[in-house]
């Protein structure tokens, strides 16, 4: 498998500013062995158009070009799901706007070849402007990545993310009650880290992560974009955003392991107490965020109900 196939998943959408050095760095990345998967989804800014050059261009790379379902980035990436080849050992999401470094799929296969069955590889990013000029790295965590930090926090973008073929089939079967997710990378670190897939944190950077005025998430690593996190926090955006995640993963209860399913019903059984219950209930769930001030926001934003 360490020289299995690629699909490399990119959804689009109005895009186009940006998408020709994405397409570049894919072409020129040290592991041959890979193709290519689009969904534009209604893009009016000629994005298609710089897909089908590059097409042309590289003949064989693209195996499809298809429409999106027109529900936002997390429905366009997941539709993508279901158009990955049958030859494809490994699966990888891509946004429109980054740069991947030559090594990336060749370092990510290396980890995942080396695990016996689903599993799934993320980590850190490169941030740069919207020139690509470095301007920080992203957070590099310590903890463990598992299902009790994947119900509250999200340890690695979309744009670094890598699946084997056994994770592709979990990722599958969870999809149709995911309608109403934040974010596709999210629901996929819950969905593999609670079926018991390996996780794996890699913390060499591998993207350049274009930081500009159309992203549809963002870093956090700045002081101003923590602030912003605590505003949603505290203004119960993320109890709204627990909702979601306890709605896709409810229907998927049954293949969680066991303790996973356990900490799944508590978890949702807590949300719901008065404000002692929550108190004494958050410190024996085991949740867990990556830094010191998120454990403190999550003890106290679950305390107040915001969570």
């Amino acid at each position: 498998m360490a020289d299995g196939r690629v699909a490399i998943l990119l959804a689009i959408y109005n895009g186009a500013g940006f998408l020709a050095e994405q397409l570049d760095s894919l072409a020129a990345q040290s592991h041959d062995d890979w193709v290519l998967v689009v969904s534009c989804d209604g893009s009016t800014d000629g994005s298609r158009a710089v897909v089908e050059r590059f097409a042309a261009a590289h003949p064989g790379r693209v195996a499809a070009i298809v429409e999106g379902p027109r529900r936002g980035f997390a429905q366009n990436f997941l539709a993508l799901l279901d158009r990955v080849p049958e030859d494809a050992g490994f699966i990888a999401f891509c946004d429109q706007d980054d740069v991947w470094l030559p090594q990336k799929l060749a370092r990510q296969i290396a980890r995942l070849a080396r695990e016996p069955a689903a599993a799934m590889v993320a980590g850190r990013t490169i941030l740069c402007d919207a020139g690509l000029a470095e301007i920080g790295r992203s957070p590099l965590f310590a903890r463990p990545p598992g299902f009790a930090n994947a119900l509250v926090q999200n340890i690695g973008g979309g744009n670094t993310m890598m699946f084997n073929r056994a994770a592709l089939v979990r990722l599958r079967r969870a999809a149709p009650h995911a309608g109403g997710i934040v974010a596709h990378d999210w629901w996929a670190y819950q969905v593999l880290a609670g079926t018991g897939a390996a996780v794996i944190y890699d913390p060499e950077p591998l993207v350049l992560y274009r930081q500009h005025g159309a992203n549809q998430i963002g870093q956090n690593a700045t002081a101003r974009a923590r602030a912003r996190r605590l505003g949603q926090l505290l203004g119960g955006r993320f109890r709204g955003w627990s909702n979601r995640s306890l709605a896709s993963l409810a229907p998927i209860r049954a293949d969680l392991t066991a303790e996973n399913r356990a900490l799944l019903d508590a978890f949702a059984a807590q949300r719901q107490r008065g404000l002692a219950g929550r108190v004494r209930g958050i410190g024996r769930l085991g949740l867990y965020r990556q830094t010191r001030p998120g454990q403190i926001a999550l003890h106290v934003g679950f305390a107040l109900g915001l969570i």
